[in-house]
């Protein structure tokens, strides 16, 4: 039943976080918050200690550490909870999303900011959502590739949730904070507009709710209770054996 009403809530979420990016994406406005940042000489943020060593080349080593730890955690659990084959499914989820975004990258047309002709560049802006219009720039900038470096990590937040929920609301802050600071370091760098980090986090999201569905599909029928030959079996809807009666010799 908790399992039913945590995934209600998944698709609520996502749903909602949908709307929301789409208006965003409506209203226009990712290229009057770059122009916060960004002016014709270009985006002083761009080459700063802050936003370049720290957040996103130190970022980008905080992630890959963190990864590793999970893998540790995986081989041998630092905390008592899921068992090692959820958490290993996590892992190849988030894996999974880390290899996404870039793939998404490859194929999109979309330019930097730093690149448009009015930051100094040699583009013009065009809107992401119109797929193989080239904007005159070097594309391949949609959605953000360094916001995944903690919003991949969602799916800690999904691994712990069922064994212990106030850590896992604890990891899911921890992920949105780091998300939201990633996502503001590149924004002012000129690196990508707002609805990039907006994407990467929504596609982050729901790729974990995919996996949350499938990991329930899929645990489900490994702890499927074995039962002796030829006896009638009532089961419950997780496959667990409330009553058996056993053939008569």
């Amino acid at each position: 039943m908790r399992r039913h009403a945590a995934s209600r809530c998944d698709l609520l979420v996502t749903s909602l976080a949908l709307a929301c990016l789409l208006a965003w994406d409506a209203s226009g406005w990712d290229l009057a918050l770059t122009h916060w940042y960004g002016t014709a000489a270009g985006f002083g943020w761009r080459d700063a200690w802050l936003t370049r060593s720290l957040l996103h080349d130190g970022g980008r080593l905080f992630a890959w550490g963190a990864l590793g730890l999970l893998v540790v955690d995986a081989c041998h659990p630092l905390l008592p909870g899921p068992k090692r084959i959820e958490r290993w499914h996590w892992i190849g989820v988030m894996l999974a999303g880390v290899l996404l975004v870039p793939s998404i990258k490859r194929v999109t047309t979309t330019s930097c900011p730093w690149d448009l002709a009015e930051f100094g560049g040699v583009a013009s802006y065009v809107s992401h959502w119109q797929i193989g219009v080239s904007d005159g720039g070097p594309g391949h900038c949609f959605p953000s590739g360094h916001a995944v470096a903690a919003f991949s990590f969602f799916g800690i937040y999904f691994l712990w949730r069922e064994h212990r929920p106030r850590l896992a609301g604890c990891f899911l802050a921890i992920v949105l904070l780091a998300g939201s600071v990633f996502g503001w370091a590149q924004l002012a760098r000129g690196a990508h507009y707002f609805s990039h980090t907006l994407w990467s986090a929504w596609l982050c999201w729901t790729l974990c709710v995919l996996g949350a569905r499938a990991s329930v599909r899929g645990f489900r029928r490994l702890h499927v209770s074995p039962a002796p030959p030829g006896a009638l079996v009532l089961r419950d809807s997780r496959g667990r054996i409330l009553a058996c009666s056993t053939p008569a010799p």
